[in-house]
């Protein structure tokens, strides 16, 4: 059973109000009062109450965090890195799903506003206009979006795309088809930009392919299109994806990676689990949740709108098993395409 002020007050040998003005309003009380308020409430594990608490000091303790699909484990484990920092704080994390749709991203930062001391928001689908609409309406930090005068957390999506690009080179990949996710995603469009700039160098023509949904379903869809262009690898917009893809493959007899190669993208868990354990570009999920927090409170702890900075996270190619050299017996892309 949860303790009460009045215990507290009792313990403490002052009354309520005295205890509420420990917290709430330090500098009217007493500081050897306030002291041994402070550790009788320790003692007892007496928790104010964090509404009250904030109509005196103008914070919630609460912070809210936007993502556009928490199925996504992605999203789910940039979540963790979230909640887990908040707590070290003692802060409380509100979520919402946006269900990929701009305009309940919107909606939701305007519900939060009042109730949260700011936002994280995880690769927003929204436009630049509307983004700006939410600017002065509660303090805000994005990840995985790069907009003028907003603070964010942003990983290399682009110097990943390069890594995997070029690992399939060295293999003797030429041919290789990029499949794209949603077409808002900033990450997507910079991992497109690291594909071109990397191609030319590495001697590697890019199909490029999409938009798909980002989910399993998005990646069996996008297989047969892959499959239809002659490529000898594929490089998908996420982990889902990729699944989606491996699992279409081995519905059509195409055998990963003797036949064609095949990369993810954030190396979520399931990815060393598959049949044949996934290449993929490991994304820091978690660290960019925390990083997001330390952002965002930076600029609370202050009194001021977090500063418009960008943190960015390095992303790491991991080899595992659906990558190898391409066949080299005459026509098999063609051979591939007909299955």
């Amino acid at each position: 059973m949860a303790v009460t002020i009045h215990e507290v007050a009792k313990g403490a040998d002052v009354s309520v109000s005295t205890v509420s003005r420990a917290f709430t309003m330090p500098d009217m009380v007493n500081a050897a009062t306030r002291r041994k308020v402070l550790q009788v409430a320790e003692e007892l594990g007496y928790q104010p109450n964090r509404a009250a608490r904030g109509l005196v000091t103008g914070k919630t303790g609460n912070i809210g965090v936007v993502v556009p699909d928490v199925a996504n484990p992605f999203f789910s484990a940039m979540l963790k890195g979230c909640t887990a920092r908040a707590r070290e704080v003692r802060h409380v994390v509100f979520l919402a799903d946006a269900a990929e749709d701009p305009r309940v991203e919107a909606e939701v930062v305007g519900a939060m506003a009042k109730q949260v001391d700011g936002v994280v928001l995880c690769s927003p689908r929204m436009q630049p206009t509307q983004l700006e609409r939410l600017v002065g309406s509660t303090p805000l930090v994005l990840v995985n979006r790069d907009e003028a005068g907003l603070p964010a957390v942003l990983m290399d999506s682009g110097d990943g795309a390069r890594q995997a690009l070029e690992h399939l080179a060295a293999l003797g990949h030429r041919r290789i088809a990029h499949l794209a996710g949603p077409p808002a995603s900033w990450a997507g469009e910079q991992r497109l930009q690291g594909l071109r700039a990397a191609a030319p160098a590495c001697d590697v023509e890019t199909v490029e392919l999409g938009p798909f949904p980002p989910t399993f379903q998005g990646g069996v869809q996008a297989a047969d299109l892959a499959l239809a262009r002659g490529v000898t690898a594929i490089l998908a917009f996420n982990d889902l994806m990729a699944v989606g893809v491996l699992n279409r493959l081995a519905a059509r007899g195409v055998a990963v990676p003797a036949d064609i190669s095949v990369v993810g993208y954030d190396d979520i868990e399931m990815s060393s689990m598959t049949t044949v354990p996934l290449t993929t570009v490991r994304m820091p999920m978690e660290a960019g949740g925390r990083a997001a927090v330390d952002l965002l409170l930076d600029g609370l702890d202050a009194g001021i709108e977090p500063e418009a900075t960008h943190r960015w996270l390095p992303t790491q190619l991991i080899v595992r098993s659906t990558t190898a050299p391409p066949r080299q017996d005459s026509g098999s892309a063609r051979v591939l395409a007909g299955r």
